[in-house]
């Protein structure tokens, strides 16, 4: 791959990178923030949720204005936005009393500055890149979320030593370098923009719906699954961590680090060689799903840290295993045209997914630890089974 090629895929994969800032980052401060404001689990929980829902959301209107505006116009106002909501938050927790409302407007704002950054960022790697290329540089750009994930719970840690909202500052540094480095490295392929009405564009998705229903819905939902449990699980290991072993600051941001970076390295792996192989990647999706599955369903009776530290990490290699495998399916089953409505609405049901995952986890902590994790094992077993029978291959 040439050297302009390799800058682009570096540019591009700083955008999900900082994306993924904005929750992993924080999962190791939400104990100290609900200590400090003296809020409820539901509530600190809020503060992923109200960044991922909003995001989920707007993210099928960014695919629609990238396809017809372009990419990158999309793109760097989105990270610009995501900055300013960070300033937000960071502003409200340093100068009023009770900060806690205007830090959630903040989230708001930064997450509707995301909806426009990781999706469309993966819809302009399927344009500039080759099918050849393609599956090796979106499993890159996955991987740049996975390394975010890795490093952010370490760098959340860290910087939470400073101060508990000092973590909100990092955001408007790194999203300003990163919108520079889009600006400035990719070059977009020029195709003609879309200028279809809202009703157009309902009917286009409603036709790539209509003929690829069975492989977009279940990629869609296996996507949204595998990060509704990776995130939910990272938000009850924070707080396992804390209060039943006593473990907190830069240590459990290492520890929160683990299993992401099992799934990262799974990624990047996966997505440098699974390429047009359509029965790899089919085979490969189910098996990362049971594997996510069979670990959930074995955690609750690893009483050993060490051995239920290492059982999530099993849970992250399955993630690793579904995730490029469905972004490559996508981009592909789409024409130029459509990838950016496609690959928005599959951002935004893994946005969901994430949103979900924390206050899920919640509730069914208050449940029983039994069902927490069985009930997502047995989801995963079911969408293995769904992605034998509708994902393309043998």
């Amino acid at each position: 791959m040439k050297g302009n090629k390799i800058a682009t895929i570096l540019a591009l994969g700083g955008v999900p990178f900082v994306m993924v800032l904005g929750n992993s980052m924080l999962i190791p401060v939400l104990p100290k923030i609900k200590s400090v404001l003296q809020i409820s689990q539901f509530k600190v929980s809020l503060i992923i949720t109200l960044f991922s829902i909003p995001a989920g959301i707007i993210i099928p209107l960014a695919g629609f204005l990238s396809d017809r505006l372009g990419r990158k116009t999309v793109i760097i106002p989105s990270l610009l936005i995501y900055g300013i909501g960070g300033v937000i938050a960071g502003l409200a927790a340093v100068l009023m009393k009770n900060p806690f409302t205007a830090l959630l407007a903040g989230r708001v704002i930064q997450g509707i500055g995301a909806a426009g950054t990781a999706p469309v960022a993966m819809a302009l790697a399927g344009d500039i890149f080759t099918n050849q290329q393609r599956g090796k540089a979106l499993g890159s750009i996955e991987a740049a979320n996975g390394l975010g994930k890795v490093v952010s719970p370490i760098l959340g840690s860290l910087i939470g030593l400073i101060a508990w909202y000092a973590t909100f500052w990092v955001f408007p540094i790194l999203t300003v370098l990163v919108a520079a480095a889009i600006w400035l490295t990719v070059k977009e392929p020029k195709v003609a923009k879309r200028q279809e009405n809202v009703a157009n564009y309902i009917n286009s998705l409603k036709n790539i719906f209509s003929n690829k229903a069975g492989l977009l819905l279940t990629s869609f939902f296996a996507g949204s699954l595998a990060l509704l449990v990776l995130f939910g699980i990272l938000f009850y290991l924070s707080d396992f961590l804390e209060n039943t072993h006593k473990i907190f600051a830069v240590k459990k941001g290492f520890i929160l680090a683990i299993p992401v970076l099992a799934m990262s390295s799974t990624s990047l792996i996966t997505g440098s060689f699974i390429q047009k192989k359509v029965k790899l990647m089919k085979i490969l999706t189910a098996a990362g799903l049971l594997i996510l599955g069979a670990s959930l369903g074995i955690l609750p009776y690893l009483k050993n840290i060490y051995l239920f530290v290492g059982g999530i990490a099993v849970a992250g290699i399955g993630v690793g295993l579904v995730l490029p495998c469905l972004n490559t399916l996508i981009t592909s089953a789409c024409t130029i045209d459509e990838r950016g409505m496609v690959t928005s609405l599959y951002g935004g049901v893994r946005f969901i997914g994430v949103a979900i995952g924390p206050p899920l986890f919640g509730w069914m902590m208050d449940i029983s630890t039994l069902f927490m994790f069985w009930a997502p094992a047995v989801t995963a077993f079911i969408a293995a089974v769904l992605t034998i029978v509708f994902l393309p291959g043998c």
